[in-house]
């Protein structure tokens, strides 16, 4: 457990006090900077090319307070300002000042920008949301059996995230009750009939998180047992070996963006007895895989985003073992992570109220919770795009080979080539309308 948290938490900081995943390294782009919001402090993001590091600063320009991430990296490797073309070095110190003479008064005035520390590991980037002095003394929050098997190609890992409109702990809590899977994620990844009871029980618990074992585990023990770790304050793995098959992690990071919203990483990391198993999950394309992740995100989406205004109403997490009705064993770890809030963490933002309801269709929106951010789904998109572009212009082509030549073999091959690129476009379509929204309608409710 981490003990840098445990400090933090008796000191009521230990969201500050901690880093955070902002983004998966393949997902950043080195040219241009990227704006994001950490515990209600919008960033910058950019590749340092001189530091040969990402970089974090406040997104604000110290001269007349304009978004540096709506600025550029310059021909030096800077960060430029879009308003007045001030310059900033990897330190944060102004180099360059297009408006000011070499020997004006500005030169020996010049301002620096607000840095926050940064580092990288296991294919995420982490920011650390507190003062980056104390950075070096909190470890970073990583889990330990990807690093021990890192590199050795052991693992096959599938990634995914999502911007949720919904608090970190909300998502926290979520994923650590395993009992909801076989009803709310029934025909995604759960099945109703493998429902029963769940034995949970805490195996330790105290300022770093808490860790706990399910004994029978999943499907009614038919894959064994299963280990879940909260380290606090925003991450969470359930470690199972189904025997015979593969080590399955689940690993969750919450990052909090602002009240009401966080920032999901998901991983599942498998360790397969035999290599077939990996190398067919490696021929999927990732964008592929990101839209079955979401259908399974949004089973839940549409009701939690409701069910912590509700809890608000109540008196919030301070008032949840009360106001929740946790009857039984399989709600030990939900009831844990609520006792940890109240003895050693805090909320990440205390007395903020949560902004007003979204409606279905906002819940929905795909492009600005993932696309537009994910290399993959974005390049997938511009790809789709113009297959669809192509494949309308092929269907009167086809169409005109088939009117010209009348019956035959030409006419024939025009004929399917007509219907082989409306089905394309089609296709097409359905993938690109998936990448932009949800259907709203979660498969577990669909009629047999």
């Amino acid at each position: 457990m981490n003990e840098a948290v445990a400090t933090a938490g008796r000191d009521g900081d230990a969201w500050h006090r901690a880093w955070y995943p902002v983004a998966y390294l393949k997902d950043l782009e080195r040219s241009r900077p990227t704006a994001f919001t950490l515990l209600g402090n919008d960033l910058v993001i950019w590749w340092d090319a001189g530091g040969e590091q990402w970089r974090a600063f406040a997104d604000v320009c110290p001269h007349r307070l304009v978004p540096l991430s709506e600025g550029r990296l310059n021909g030096a490797g800077e960060l430029e300002c879009p308003y007045h073309g001030w310059s900033f070095n990897g330190a944060g110190h102004c180099t360059a000042i297009p408006q000011a003479s070499d020997d004006g008064p500005a030169r020996g005035r010049r301002s620096a920008c607000q840095r926050y520390a940064t580092a990288a590991a296991q294919g995420l980037l982490f920011v650390f949301a507190g003062d980056p002095e104390a950075a070096a003394s909190v470890p970073l929050p990583l889990v330990p059996a990807l690093s021990e098997a890192e590199g050795d190609g052991r693992w096959t890992v599938q990634d995914t995230f999502r911007d949720l409109p919904m608090d970190a702990l909300t998502l926290l809590e979520n994923v650590l009750d395993v009992s909801h899977v076989p009803f709310t994620h029934h025909a995604t990844v759960g099945r109703r009939e493998n429902a029963g009871p769940v034995e949970l029980e805490l195996t330790s618990f105290g300022p770093g998180g808490f860790t706990g074992r399910w004994q029978e585990g999943p499907r009614r023990g038919k894959l064994g047992s299963q280990d879940t770790t909260y380290a606090a304050p925003a991450l969470m793995w359930h470690d199972l070996t189904a025997k015979g098959f593969a080590r399955i992690l689940t690993v969750v990071y919450a990052t909090p963006i602002h009240r009401g919203a966080c920032r999901l990483f998901a991983r599942f990391p498998f360790q397969f007895d035999s290599p077939l198993p990996g190398r067919l999950l490696r021929l999927r394309p990732e964008w592929l895989q990101h839209l079955g992740n979401h259908t399974v995100l949004e089973d839940d989406q549409v009701f939690l985003h409701w069910q912590e205004r509700v809890l608000e109403e109540r008196g919030g997490s301070p008032q949840a073992n009360r106001s929740f009705h946790l009857a039984t064993p399989a709600d030990r770890y939900v009831r844990a992570l609520h006792d940890w809030v109240h003895r050693y963490g805090g909320e990440p933002f205390p007395g903020e109220r949560l902004p007003p309801r979204w409606d279905r269709d906002q819940l929905m929106d795909r492009h600005a919770a993932h696309t537009r951010h994910c290399r993959s789904c974005s390049g997938a998109q511009r790809r789709l795009k113009q297959l669809r572009l192509a494949a309308t212009a092929l269907v009167p082509l086809g169409l005109g080979l088939t009117a010209w030549w009348g019956p035959g073999v030409i006419g024939a091959m025009g004929l399917l080539l007509a219907a082989g690129a409306w089905a394309l476009q089609w296709q097409a379509l359905r993938w690109l309308e998936q990448l932009r929204r949800g259907s709203g309608a979660p498969p577990r409710n669909r009629l047999a």
